[in-house]
Parts: C-alpha cells; sequence; structure tokens
C-alpha cells in the first residue's frame, strides 16, 4: 500500500513519519521550498552574528502537551532542545479600566478579586443549577453568555478566543471548538461540574499538560521531522489529482504518482482547487470558510525604560475596549534566550476576525500604533522600540464557524474514495490537535493494511 500525502505542515509532515515508522508506504508532496506550514521561527542579528540577537515565532509560539505527547518528541531525538514556559507565565492579564488587570486564576481569586462583578462571580456560583440546556448551533457566546454573563463573554471568552482562534465568539461554534462543554452540560448538568470531574480523573502526571517550545524556536519540531523522512518532495506542488479504480493519480511538473490512498492535509484554498473537478459541493464548502488576516509584530525595549513588571504571559486586548491589537505576548517572559537580558521582547497579534481591518495599514503605520499601545499600557518611556519587525498571514487560522460545521458530510463521502483529510480546518485547529489526528490517522490506515494482507 503506498499513500500519497499533499501539504507538509505538521499534519502532513507527522502522518508520513508515522508511516514510514509503519513501514507502509508513502509520498509527501510540499508546494513550497520550506516544510512546516504556519510554524516559522526566526533568529534575527541586526548588528551582525557576533551581536545581539532576537527569535521571533512568526507562527505558533508554543506547543501545549501531555507526557504522552513529550515520549514523542523523545523518540524524535528532540527532548535536549526543550524548554518550558518559566512558571510566572501561568499568569493572564487582561485590559479593562484602563490598565492590565490580572485574569482570576482560581476560587479565591475569582470571589475576593474585584475582576468581575458581584453579578458575574453570583452566576458563576450558580452555573451548577442552571438548568437551560443547548440548541443546535449555539455559538460560544450564546454558550458562556447562557450559563453565565455577558461580562463572561466580554472579558474572559471573547481575549481567549481572539487568542486562541484569532476568531469571534458570537460565530464560532460550541460544538466545534469545546464540544467537551456539550458533554459537561449533558452529564452533569453543569459546566463547572464537569471540569471538576475530569480535572479528579486527569490529575495524574501523565493527564498534565505542559506549555513549551525549542532552544531556537518552533520549527525546530517540523525540522526535524523533515530530516528523517525519506520521501519527501519540497517544490513540488501538485496540479491535479484524479481517482483510479484502485486509488489516486497525483499529477506534479515531474510526472504522475499513483497511489492507493490519498491524504491532503493543506489549506482549504489548495484543497478546494484540487477536489473541484470531482466534488463541486465540497469545493464550494471549502471556498467559503473563513481565514482572518493577522500580523505579529515584534518589539523589543531596555528593560529599564518599561515599567510594568511582565510578570505573566501576556495581556488580551477585549474588543468592547477598542484597542488597536488583539492582544500582547510578552515573549521574554514565557521563554529565555528571546532577546538580549537587558532586553524584554512584545509578540503583538493584530488582525483576527474582529480587527481585520486594523491589518489594512503600511507596516510603518501599523508597528507605530503597536508601539503606541505598548507605550500605553506597560509604562514605557522608550520613543521608539530598539528593535522592531512586521510580519503578515494574509490567511491565519481557519474558523469554526457554521461553515465549517457543514463539511462533515462530503468530507465522509469523499473517504469512501480513499480520499481523506488530516488538516487544521477539520478536527481540531491546536498543534496538539493536528499531532494526535495525524498519529491516529496512522494507525487507521495501518490497521486497515494489516486487515488487507491478513
Amino acid at each position: 500500500m503506498t499513500i500519497g500525502i499533499i501539504g507538509a505542515g505538521i499534519s502532513g509532515l507527522t502522518l508520513a513519519y508515522e508511516l514510514q515508522r509503519r513501514g507502509i508506504g508513502y509520498h509527501l508532496w510540499e508546494a513550497s521550498g520550506q516544510a512546516g506550514g504556519y510554524i516559522r521561527s526566526q533568529r534575527d542579528w541586526p548588528d551582525g552574528p557576533s551581536g545581539r540577537n532576537y527569535l521571533r515565532e512568526l507562527g505558533p509560539n508554543s506547543l501545549l502537551g501531555d507526557a504522552e505527547l513529550l515520549n514523542w518528541l523523545d523518540e524524535l531525538g528532540l527532548t535536549p532542545e526543550l524548554t518550558f514556559s518559566q512558571p510566572v507565565s501561568k499568569a493572564r492579564f487582561i485590559f479593562r479600566d484602563g490598565k492590565y488587570r490580572q485574569l482570576p486564576s482560581g476560587p479565591p481569586s475569582l470571589l475576593f478579586g474585584s475582576f468581575f462583578s458581584w453579578k458575574t462571580k453570583l452566576a458563576i456560583f450558580r452555573e451548577r443549577n442552571n438548568k437551560t440546556v443547548s440548541s443546535p448551533g449555539e455559538t460560544l457566546g450564546q454558550f458562556f453568555r447562557r450559563r453565565f454573563s455577558s461580562e463572561i463573554v466580554d472579558y474572559a471568552l471573547g481575549p481567549f478566543v481572539a487568542g486562541i482562534y484569532a476568531g469571534d465568539p458570537e460565530q464560532l461554534l460550541v460544538s466545534e471548538t469545546f464540544p467537551s462543554l456539550l458533554q459537561y452540560e449533558k452529564e452533569y448538568g453543569s459546566v463547572l461540574r464537569g471540569l471538576i470531574k475530569s480535572q479528579s480523573a486527569g490529575g495524574s502526571a501523565i493527564g498534565r499538560r505542559q506549555s513549551f517550545s525549542f532552544r531556537e524556536g518552533m520549527q525546530m519540531l517540523p525540522d526535524a521531522l523533515a530530516a528523517k523522512l525519506t520521501n519527501l518532495s519540497l517544490n513540488e506542488a501538485v496540479s491535479r489529482i484524479s481517482p483510479t479504480p484502485n486509488g489516486w493519480q497525483v499529477e506534479t511538473k515531474t510526472g504522475t504518482t499513483t497511489v492507493d490512498k490519498l491524504v491532503l492535509a493543506v489549506g482549504t484554498d489548495a484543497a478546494a482547487r484540487l477536489v473541484n473537478q470531482r466534488y463541486p459541493n465540497l469545493a464550494r464548502t471549502l471556498q467559503a470558510i473563513t481565514y482572518p488576516p493577522m500580523t505579529a509584530v515584534h518589539s523589543a525595549y531596555k528593560r529599564a525604560d518599561v515599567r510594568h513588571p511582565l510578570n505573566g504571559f501576556g495581556g488580551l486586548n477585549p474588543a468592547v475596549e477598542g484597542r488597536f491589537a488583539a492582544g500582547h505576548i510578552w515573549s521574554s517572559s514565557i521563554f529565555t534566550d528571546r532577546c538580549p537580558d537587558d532586553e524584554v521582547l512584545f509578540t503583538t497579534f493584530v488582525g483576527g476576525q474582529t480587527g481585520a481591518h486594523n491589518t489594512q495599514h503600511p507596516d510603518s503605520v501599523l508597528a507605530d500604533n503597536v508601539h503606541k499601545e505598548l507605550v500605553d499600557g506597560f509604562g514605557i518611556s522608550a520613543s521608539t522600540p530598539v528593535y522592531q519587525s512586521v510580519f503578515r498571514w494574509a490567511r491565519a487560522i481557519p474558523q469554526y464557524d457554521a461553515t465549517i460545521a457543514s463539511i462533515k458530510e462530503p468530507v465522509r463521502a469523499a473517504e469512501a474514495d480513499q480520499l481523506f483529510i488530516c488538516a487544521n480546518w477539520y478536527g481540531g485547529v491546536s498543534l496538539s490537535d493536528c499531532i494526535g489526528k495525524a498519529r491516529k490517522m496512522a494507525n487507521e490506515l495501518a490497521a486497515k493494511q494489516d486487515i488487507k494482507n491478513f
């Protein structure tokens, strides 16, 4: 059995690696000259190779994983390269009442702190007796407003969703983003009760998840996977796919390859182009999936010029506050060796579903607006950053809204023709989701081969 894989992002790379480990034939095609997709790290040396340097993450900033994922990384030889997030980064801050305030991290700070109103505190306390139930197509905003309060949506859920999904809680579906919440509501009659049960059941060390990166950034992961693959073709765009009686033909500039099964591990734009002839309805749905634009701005300042202690992960901006950026990650507070010791490095995200219009500015205007917001939010006395860079994603993160929810049936129909999907727009968007889906698919494909051979 030979399996074709189109797209060498984290999903395609992981699937190829897992198939190779099992001795299953595969071919992985990637249109660009670099594997890894959205995972890109860059170390800049503005003063030359012996001077100060900055490690920038242009895409995902970290990976959240448990012991199983760490064991897998150890098999890849990446354990010596791991760098875990600093303990201080557990604190999360939200802009409210003119400053960044720490989000409550547990019952004591929630109950006795002043971040949320007493009305919201009471709603949280009463959630366990909330008898309302979900309806089909319920959004995250509707779900949390129904079970908690509008204040929770505005000042906790909204910033969180913007940071993780670059999305709008009023459009993302709870069933597609956090289906476990619906399960908790159904099984326990309460989200909070379900969370408590889940935490107590998974409280062992193996169930504990940690946030980490790598010594030279997240790109070390796709680079390590790509280095182990024996059948990866870079700069090899797939121009056409065609079904055969026993599988698929894949056409590239170097010729045609026949495979038994084909996996699409590309974005919806490329997937729509490839499936349009065979599955026009699927192609139309894929073309309708939204990817908002996002811009990453990295800014460094002398530590002495920043009054804020920056003891946390970063500061998120609720949409209701009308700030320019979606939020600012305090990169040098989370991981070491991201900038010179006497400086601090911010990673600012501008755009997303609720702030897409802010990405339309030229780089110089966008960078200046970010600097002004950093000065205002963190007490910075410097007139300009000592270092700043801008990187744009025209299409950032697929939105798990009503459009993406409708894609399940046509995808299942394609699977009957031995065409499979392993991408961040289907079944989970996070890096850990993509790795997990790819490993599961490899297991399933291997099992089918074993049954066939038997």
